[in-house]
């Protein structure tokens, strides 16, 4: 119900004329009293134009006469918009948006031709007297009755005066067939006016009705030409040939012959798409041309007149040459040319398979066939964005091609590393490239810098150079192509060296501010400017002052030299002393050596004679695996079968090969450990005992365990030098599971070796110790004795002893001939009884041999006379709270006395039966025993104690060790040792010379008594030697470190410290000071680092000083060795791994291993589950779930 204008027919207005505007329209209001009427307000090119309009009724309005003019003549019609107002300011709807149209006749219509063209209703026609384009009344009349205003409703009407202003084109075959086109005014009303009206150069041209536009453009078609044929114009008339319609070109065509002389390139891919070059003579004549490659079509591209481009479709016949054929409209060349199609080119690689976000990055793409590419190029799709790079041929099998860029624009959060959804090649129209398999492009994030400073300038003093500092320097991408960084100081580039987070540019030498740009693949980014000081002139006063502020200084620096010079020359002199000191004693305990080797190499050649026929009491395997893998714990589980409570045993077996299946999935594994050692509270214990079980249970699985191994040792490697850690510490100690790995992973494969090589010295090493340490006193309480290496168990006092020889009776028969023992007079009685038992037992392992504490020694004098001896008994004597142990001395028992072993019996000879025992003093008699017998059997003794034995009595036998204690502390103040005990030290050392050097040349030889070296260690230094060229690390000492920390300090110094890993054998407290002692010496070998002398030095560091520098040079030569032999295939270890896994894969029970590792399955579960879900290849395999599968089914049967 709303008042509005309704449509009715079009309005036209003349620019220029007055006339009323007539408007439809509905619900028209009548204006009251005091109410202003009907207004028509028109807005033309910017400007309102208001005109009162009258009201008819509701349904009719009209604007009143007026006219409305626009600028210009370049527009023919306006549409103006209006609206209509009443009461000044209410507008009346306009829901169909009706317009005015203004126009004018004259606009873009200069011709008779043009004008009568013009849409009839807009009335316009050609005034002929004027030469314009008007309205009829603007054109004068000649008389009453005659007009000169023509328009289309008039019969007959033509436009005189045709003019032809181009001809295209000029030029065509004698064959005819070229369509030419001429453009013009006035070129006829109707196409009919112009059929058979129109020749070129005397040669009919049939007008196209196609190409007819009304009085501005004809197209006709060629004619045949006769022979010798000349130019000429092109002439036609517009209906009738009378002088008005008539006229002729003013350009002249003229008849060519195309020809041809050859093509490139004359091959191509079978595919197609290759941009062919005909040249030839003429070849931009006629209209139209088409060329064939044997049946195809080539696809027309442009033309000049000398050369043809079109581009070759694919081959139908497959690979071969085709011949082309040239036609120019009827125009067939003659000239014959082939071009041959070629196999498609392929692409085989493409290094590097990586780029950055931004790409731009070089790639060099091998393959086939590539010199026949014209324009390659190569694509990546990611996230629905297609992006592509150019490439540069650079032979048939190479081009260099640039990495397009992953996204348009570099988001944040794009820190990981993306592939390519798409990655391809356009290769002409090879479709067969445009995705490529074979390769996915990996994008690594962006190099992000970070500003140079918070105010965006950072000042730097001239020559200091200039780090950058950021993330994603280096990506963590295989091979050795590193990424290319320019960096520029202004226009001037600077030599760069980056690290993983962090870029050094040493600048050009500059003063001034500058603006830094770094610029890497497609990427530039300014992290700021830089500016670099002056050396700025100093003031008078300023020169002088430094002066003097510098000659003082002068003085000072010389006056601290000579300080220093004369504290370093006393030093120097102290050293000096000390060294003439060290030769003075070893020359002066030299024979003394000499004679104690002479002794013992007697001794020890009786018992290799022994050895000869009994051999090295070598552990079993099973055995020293466990020693080395779970040191201390006798009946670990996994020796046993796995026993389940309740009746689940099958349901836990079930799960447990389950995780079996899990364990020997690679990604499950290492999630599993990195997870592991993640968490605060995951001991160092428990990373030991979980390397240990995982090795047990790969037992049967070596080259898969070596493999997890390489992987855990890699990223090991990368975590050191990423936490800036100094390389050499790397597995320097075991505080990751691949360091306890590795050490088990070396008992493994080292237990062949151990036992045919290097179990042999090792062994004479140890019985050389133990029989020059029993040569002399040992304390029972303390374990010091007067032959040592080590000065922290030499026993510091003048003990007067002397050898004596017991008969010992055979106790396997009594009647056999009495067994000789050296023994000392100030042996205990479980000295005695364990030397004894050495020479008794000398060819049985030891823990086949009775033990001494479960063994009574009877000194039998005469038939019936028979004495127990024991360390304790009523005859111990007691002074001032100090219980000195029974001695042989203390009994008298004289040097060829006869003795026997008896086993113990149940009561004690010597202690009456009313002996009460207070639990106090058993206590700590047990401990003040803590050195004697066997360790293990301890807790079996029963002490011998006196009724009468009050609390605080403290037992000892040679040295009083409280006092010796104190006396130590007093002692030690200074490192230097006192003559006498350095001479003792010094006699020991010597005489175990040639046993410790046998050992460490067998260590450190590639050939050893004839056996090759180890698969394993050339493996594993190989290994190491990879890692440090992934890493550019080539400092040797670094190398030698990792060597070293890898197999001597991880395995070999175990097992010196340890023998009883390795033999069936007793250690003790004594044995084991002096392994530690050589032990140190292989570890100081082993070191790539100086060490200096000086009177601080420990004592084991003085008495081997002059071996270290020999021993050293051994470990040198050893690893160049091995660096020097050729490499092991992966092929021939994992034989070799195989062979080892199955020689010991029944050692351990793989369930009960597997149990042991489930406890930290559940112990971490949440953590481990949420890593797997983490982690890409894991949720692809579903481990997640496999695990709480496994979780579940284990916690059924708990």
């Amino acid at each position: 119900d709303c008042p509005q204008l309704v449509p009715s027919e079009e309005i036209l207005i003349p620019a220029g004329e007055v006339k009323p505007i007539t408007l439809k329209a509905k619900n028209l209001p009548q204006p009251q009293s005091g109410q202003r009427g009907y207004e028509c307000v028109l807005h033309i090119q910017g400007v309102s134009h208001r005109v009162t309009a009258l009201r008819f009724n509701s349904s009719s309005v009209q604007c009143q006469n007026s006219s409305y003019l626009y600028e210009g003549m370049r527009i023919s019609e306006l549409p103006v918009d209006f609206s209509v107002v009443w009461n000044g300011n209410f507008i009346i709807d306009n829901p169909e948006n009706i317009q005015v149209h203004l126009y004018k006749c004259a606009a873009q219509r200069d011709s008779c031709g043009m004008c009568l063209k013009a849409d009839r209703k807009f009335q316009c026609g050609w005034c002929s007297g004027e030469g314009r384009c008007t309205l009829r009344h603007h054109c004068p009349l000649i008389n009453p009755y005659t007009t000169r205003w023509l328009n289309l409703s008039s019969k007959s009407v033509k436009c005189t005066n045709p003019r032809i202003t181009e001809v295209t084109p000029v030029a065509g075959p004698p064959e005819g067939g070229t369509r030419v086109t001429i453009y013009g005014t006035n070129l006829g009303l109707t196409f009919s006016d112009m059929v058979d009206n129109v020749e070129v150069a005397g040669v009919r041209c049939a007008p196209v009705v196609d190409g007819y536009i009304i009085a501005e453009q004809i197209v006709c078609e060629m004619a045949e030409a006769p022979a010798e044929s000349r130019p000429g114009p092109v002439q036609l008339c517009v209906g009738e040939c009378k002088p008005e319609l008539k006229t002729r070109s003013s350009q002249l065509y003229s008849f060519v012959t195309p020809t041809v002389t050859g093509l490139s390139p004359s091959r191509g891919p079978e595919s197609g798409g290759t941009k062919v070059t005909i040249m030839g003579e003429n070849l931009g004549a006629g209209s139209s041309v088409n060329v064939q490659f044997g049946n195809q079509t080539c696809e027309f591209f442009g033309r000049t007149t000398k050369e043809i481009l079109c581009y070759s479709a694919p081959s139908l016949s497959g690979v071969g040459p085709v011949q082309i054929s040239v036609s120019v409209d009827h125009a067939q060349i003659r000239e014959s040319l082939t071009f041959e199609y070629i196999e498609d080119p392929t692409v085989l690689r493409i290094e590097p398979d990586w780029s950055i976000a931004s790409g731009h990055t070089p790639l060099m793409v091998t393959g086939t066939n590539l010199d026949v590419v014209q324009e390659p190029r190569i694509r990546v799709k990611y996230a629905g964005r297609e992006s592509v790079n150019v490439c540069k041929v650079l032979n048939t099998t190479s081009m260099s091609c640039s990495a397009p860029s992953l996204l348009a624009e570099y988001l944040p959060g794009l820190d990981t590393v993306k592939h390519a959804d798409e990655f391809g090649f356009i290769f002409n129209n090879v479709q067969a490239l445009l995705v490529y398999n074979n390769t996915n492009l990996l994008y690594y994030p962006n190099p992000y810098f970070e500003p140079l400073s918070t105010t965006g300038v950072l000042e730097q003093k001239p020559g200091s150079p200039i780090i950058l500092k950021g993330r994603n320097l280096i990506p963590l991408a295989s091979g050795g192509v590193k990424l290319n960084y320019t960096v520029l100081i202004g226009e001037t580039p600077c030599s760069v060296t980056v690290s993983e987070s962090q870029l050094l540019c040493e600048p050009p030498n500059l003063t001034g501010q500058y603006k830094v740009l770094v610029q890497v693949g497609g990427l530039h980014m300014s992290p700021g400017a830089v500016h670099i000081m002056s050396d700025s002139l100093l003031t008078l006063p300023a020169i002088v002052s430094i002066a003097a502020g510098g000659g003082l200084l002068l003085i000072i620096v010389i006056l601290v030299l000579i300080a220093y010079k004369r504290k370093s020359r006393e030093n120097d002199l102290t050293l000096k002393r000390l060294q003439m000191q060290m030769d003075n004693l070893e020359s002066r305990v030299a024979l003394e050596c000499k004679e104690a080797f002479a002794e013992l190499q007697t001794d020890i050649n009786e018992l290799t004679s022994d050895l000869d026929r009994a051999g090295i009491p070598h552990l079993d395997y099973r055995t020293y695996a466990m020693r080395v893998l779970f040191p201390g714990i006798e009946d670990h589980p996994v020796l046993r079968e796995l026993e389940v409570s309740g009746n689940g045993q099958q349901n836990v077996e079930k799960a447990l090969k389950l995780f079996g299946q899990l364990i020997n999935n690679k990604v499950f594994l290492l999630t599993f450990i990195r997870t592991l050692e993640m968490q605060r509270s995951f001991s160092m214990r428990d990373r030991g005992n979980v390397a240990s079980l995982i090795m047990t249970a790969l037992q049967g699985r070596l080259e898969y365990a070596t493999d997890v191994l390489k992987h855990l040792l890699s990223d090991l490697i990368d975590r050191n030098l990423e936490s800036k850690n100094h390389p050499k510490l790397l597995l320097r100690r075991t505080e990751s599971v691949a360091e306890k790995m590795l050490t088990n992973w070396f008992a493994f494969l080292l237990h062949k070796f151990l036992k045919e090589c290097a179990g042999e010295p090792l062994f004479m090493l140890y019985c050389a110790i133990k029989q020059q340490m029993e040569k002399g006193p040992i304390d029972a309480i303390t374990g010091e004795a007067r032959y040592s290496l080590s000065e922290d168990k030499l026993i510091r006092q003048q003990i007067e002893y002397k050898t004596l020889i017991l008969n010992c009776v055979n106790p396997d028969n009594e009647n056999s001939p009495e067994i000789p023992v050296k023994v000392l007079n100030c042996d205990t009685i479980t000295q005695v009884k364990e030397k004894i038992l050495d020479a008794v037992y000398k060819n049985i392992p030891y823990s086949q041999r009775p033990r001494a504490v479960d063994m009574d020694l009877e000194w039998r004098q005469g038939r019936l006379a028979r004495v127990v001896l024991q360390d304790e008994d009523i005859t111990t004597k007691i002074e001032n709270d100090w219980k000195r142990l029974n001695t042989l001395l203390h009994y008298q028992v004289s040097d060829r006395s006869v003795v026997a072993l008896v086993p113990k019996q149940t009561s004690s000879y010597n202690i009456p039966p009313s002996a009460s025992i207070s639990r106090a003093s058993i206590s700590r008699y047990d401990s003040s025993f803590r050195y004697t017998g066997s360790p293990d059997s301890l807790r079996s003794r029963a002490p011998m104690i006196t009724p009468d034995l009050e609390s605080g009595v403290k037992v000892w036998h040679l040295v009083k060790n409280h006092e010796h204690g104190d006396q130590k502390e007093g002692d030690r103040g200074s490192k230097m040792v006192s003559e006498i005990y350095l001479t003792r030290l010094l006699a020991t050392k010597g005489t175990l010379q040639k046993f410790v050097d046998d050992l460490f040349e067998t260590l450190f030889s590639t050939v050893h008594r004839g056996s090759a070296l180890p698969l394993a260690i050339k493996y594993m230094f190989d290994f190491l030697d990879e890692q440090a060229d992934k890493h550019g690390i080539y400092d040797t000492d670094v190398r030698h470190t990792w060597k070293s920390n890898c197999l001597p300090l991880r395995f070999w110094v175990n097992v010196i410290k340890n023998p009883q890993f390795v033999f069936d054998i007793h250690k003790s407290s004594i044995t084991d000071a002096c392994l530690s002692v050589v032990a140190q010496t292989f570890m100081d070998s082993c070191s790539t680092s100086e060490h200096r002398l000086g009177k601080d030095s420990p004592s084991n560091k003085l008495l081997y000083a002059k071996d270290i520098p020999n021993y050293k040079s051994w470990v040198e030569r050893y690893y160049a060795d091995i660096t020097r032999m050729p490499a092991i295939s992966d092929q021939d270890m994992n034989a070799y791994l195989a062979e080892q896994a199955r020689l010991h894969s029944t050692e351990f029970n793989m369930l009960s291993a597997l149990n042991e590792i489930y406890s930290y399955v559940s112990k971490y579960s949440e953590e481990i589950v949420a890593a797997l879900e983490h982690e890409e290849q894991a949720r692809k395999q579903r481990l997640a779930y496999k695990v709480e599968q496994l979780i579940s089914a284990m916690s059924l049967e708990s």
